[in-house]
């Protein structure tokens, strides 16, 4: 978005919206503006001071600039000239690339340099996007010019100054809310040093060139004749945008070594103008069996820095990867000895760090979010779907209804399945139970969308009770001797009231025809009327069985009127309570299941003396926007096997794995496998919400929506579940890596300490560590002690 900025009596910068292009161009081009542009460009710097001044950093921010708190999509660039044949140069060359910058507009500013805006990849600080941007057209940046506020001088609205101008930059595609969030999100990334630029870009430095930056020295003794040709470390190209040049790293130069050496080519045959094309053709029929697309971009960004991502030359790679790559292909001989050589090289890498990694500072994500205080954030962009139900909600309660859209959502489908990563079909149940003090609006936040989503089932629900109810009175008014009535057999009723008898509940999952049932409960103490049990003796077992796929449930009566039903139950269910009723109420079932079945979803506490969230309008457009996706639900049905939801269950799975074997809790790990199953059921009805179709947004959200609900699971139940089971005694906070406790070399006695530390017995150390040494999370010395390995001294 643009903002006009101006001074108000105190001073003090006031940012107004400019809402078209003939509102900016009047601006540019008013007598006053024209008049200092003149003088500015004749040397005049107070006139230079005069000129009407635009920011672009800012999302929804009318009024005072100082605390700003809302960034927006797109971002500022300045690139200085003050050389007019250059300058020509220069917008020739920001053109050429403008696809690959996202560029939006360029301006020529009044000393002859350039002002761009450029989309913002969300998730990324102004600064990274700086030095991908400079990388890209390999333009000198100052690193000085990323901060939210900043304003850029004006030059006028004429084709010479304002050269290019994308009419997308009136508008702003995230919501207030969304654009305060991602704000949030990254002052957290950089407060945590998690901005991916070198080092020299958080300095003051005015000519600075990013694709210059030294990342590391590289040792090239016992090299090859032809690796000696690569050049080092220090010229890899730390960011190249969305071509996915990924910085080469020993396995990686290792595989290049090799298939240039296989194919004879030399360093100076990428150089060559005339052969330059061809020769990355022979290099990729080698390589890109052994190496991705990102990989092969980074070692090319190196061979050829010039030349890389010419048009052409990226053609080429991606041809060759999309027609010419077949990953069923066997290997050449060379490949396969290539590959096994380079396995080696992946985790021999042992950095020296300088000092012990500190307990306080966990290394790996997960680690970072069971340290923290709060559930992890939810993501600033979501799939079209949880955007869509969630477009009416405060940010406040964004992730309860994110959390609490799928029971519902998942009753529409008839009869579908996904494959899993186990290679067994899972059905689409789910349940949402929000967790959360007295009065924080766990009824309020979520009744809304919850009732729009189910209003057609609902609907028809309604009209089948109405047409049962006619038929019960029919019946019950024929005498014993007259001819009864028959039932009909096409009375669907999905939505259940709660204080339905097991009988009823037998129906209802018999005339559905494979439909699931849904309920909605107020609070969770009213699910005791669908168990039919209270207290010590209720094992929740109708609830285990919602969660089950083909589970075995029924009613066998010898009466005639009786209801002698056997099937499968397929009931989705949301239900509130406060913290301690779900403690009091599971108390008895700790380590039985149930909880592991659950997905949670809890809502922040508010400050005493808060506001009053405002909600939108849950009206006829609301409904059409849902629409589509509902509509898709219905037509859904089948065994589906999605290859995007099994991939990242399989990444979650291991991730999951990964902090197990680090932390040791054998909690976390029991309560991760059924997690990953809601997490997959959630990516799959998003995927057939939209008609089939994967989103990129999907694998953020629900990997999100698998961690957060870990997070709220681990915090209230997971010192509880330990002392159930006696592992070991109770602790304030979640599951911690034990490799994160202990020194970056340490012993076998070391380990065991920490263990004794956390009130773990000692006889499993050896295993512990082994397991570790197997994953090369650690590496074995040669006096016996042990080393971290660089992939878990960072994340």
């Amino acid at each position: 978005m643009i903002y006009h900025v101006t001074y108000n009596a105190k001073r003090q910068k006031i940012a107004s919206r400019v809402n078209s292009r003939e509102e900016f161009l009047a601006i540019r081009n008013s007598a006053e503006n024209l008049e200092n542009l003149a003088k500015a460009r004749a040397g005049d710097e107070k006139a230079k001071a005069k000129l009407a001044q635009f920011a672009y950093n800012l999302g929804h921010a009318e009024g005072p600039l100082a605390g700003c708190k809302s960034i927006g999509s797109y971002f500022f660039h300045d690139i200085d000239c003050y050389n007019q044949d250059e300058s020509q140069k220069m917008a020739q060359q920001i053109l050429a690339k403008k696809d690959a910058i996202g560029l939006k507009m360029l301006e020529m500013s009044a000393s002859g340099g350039y002002h761009l805006v450029c989309s913002r990849q969300l998730g990324t600080t102004i600064l990274e996007n700086q030095v991908r941007i400079a990388s890209i057209l390999q333009l000198e940046m100052d690193t000085n010019t990323h901060d939210l506020q900043r304003v850029s001088f004006s030059s006028s609205g004429s084709p010479g100054d304002l050269i290019y101008m994308d009419d997308e930059l009136f508008a702003e595609p995230m919501s207030a809310q969304e654009c305060e969030a991602e704000y949030t999100q990254l002052k957290e990334r950089e407060r945590q040093g998690l901005e991916d630029v070198p080092l020299s870009a958080k300095k003051a430095r005015k000519h600075y060139k990013p694709w210059l930056e030294v990342l590391a020295t590289d040792n090239r003794t016992n090299r090859s004749d032809s690796a000696a040709e690569l050049p080092d470390k220090e010229e890899i190209l730390k960011s190249c945008g969305p071509l996915q040049n990924k910085p080469i790293d020993d396995r990686i130069r290792f595989i290049a070594d090799g298939v240039m050496k296989e194919k004879g080519l030399e360093h100076s045959d990428f150089l060559d103008a005339g052969g330059r094309h061809t020769t990355v053709k022979v290099f990729l029929s080698g390589a890109t069996q052994l190496l991705t697309k990102a990989e092969t971009n980074g070692v090319l960004a190196v061979l050829m820095p010039e030349h890389w991502n010419d048009d052409n030359i990226q053609q080429l790679v991606t041809d060759f990867y999309a027609k010419y790559t077949n990953p069923n292909q066997k290997l050449l001989k060379f490949q396969e000895q290539l590959f096994a050589q380079s396995l080696r090289l992946r985790h021999m890498e042992c950095p020296q760090p300088t000092q012990d990694v500190d307990p306080d500072a966990p290394s790996s994500e997960l680690s970072r979010i069971f340290a923290s205080s709060q559930p992890p954030q939810l993501p600033s962009v979501l799939p079209k779907l949880v955007k869509a139900v969630t477009c009416n909600t405060p940010q406040k309660y964004k992730a309860t209804v994110a959390q609490a859209m799928f029971p519902p959502l998942m009753s529409y489908p008839r009869k579908l399945s996904f494959v899993y990563i186990d290679n067994q079909v899972r059905e689409l149940r789910a349940n949402c139970l929000i967790v959360a003090g007295t009065g924080s609006g766990k009824d309020s936040s979520t009744k809304q969308p919850l009732a729009h989503i189910i209003a057609d089932m609902k609907q028809r629900d309604e009209e089948n009770r109405r047409r049962l109810k006619e038929f019960n009175d029919e019946y019950n008014s024929k005498a014993a001797n007259k001819q009864k009535p028959q039932r009909p057999d096409d009375l669907i009723i999905q939505t259940i009231k709660s204080d339905i008898t097991k009988a009823a509940l037998v129906q209802r999952m018999d005339e559905a025809q494979g439909a699931p049932l849904y309920v909605r409960i107020n609070e969770l103490e009213q699910w005791d009327k669908i168990e039919g049990a209270t207290g010590r003796g209720n094992q929740f077992t109708t609830l285990k069985l919602c969660d089950d796929e083909g589970n075995d449930y029924g009613t066998d009566r010898a009466g005639t009127q009786s209801v002698t039903v056997s099937g499968s139950l397929h009931l989705n269910w949301n239900a509130n309570t406060t913290i301690a009723k779900a403690i009091k109420y599971f108390r008895y079932v700790l380590t039985d299941g149930p909880i592991s079945r659950l997905c949670l979803g809890t809502i922040p506490e508010d400050e005493i003396g808060a506001e009053i969230e405002v909600f939108g309008t849950y009206d006829e457009n609301y409904d059409s926007t849902l629409k589509p996706f509902i509509e898709n639900l219905k037509k859904s049905t089948g065994v589906i096997d999605c290859k995007e939801a099994k991939r990242l269950a399989h990444k979650l799975k291991d991730d999951c794995a990964d902090f197990a074997r680090l932390s040791q809790d054998r909690v976390f790990d029991n309560l991760s496998h059924r997690a990953l199953v809601i997490a997959f059921r959630k990516a799959c009805l998003l995927y057939a919400a939209n008609g089939m179709k994967w989103e990129r947004s999907i694998e953020s959200f629900c990997r999100w929506s698998l961690f957060y609900d870990l997070y709220i699971k681990m915090a209230i139940f997971g010192d509880l579940i330990r002392h159930a089971d006696d592992d070991m005694p109770t602790s304030k906070r979640g599951p911690r890596s034990l490799l994160d406790l202990l020194p970056s070399t340490f012993t076998i006695d070391d380990a065991k300490q920490v263990r004794i530390k956390l009130g773990m017995d000692t006889e499993k150390t050896g295993n512990m560590v082994s397991t570790w040494k197997k994953r090369h999370y650690v590496v074995q010395m040669a006096d016996g002690s042990f080393k971290k390995a660089s992939s878990t001294l960072k994340d």
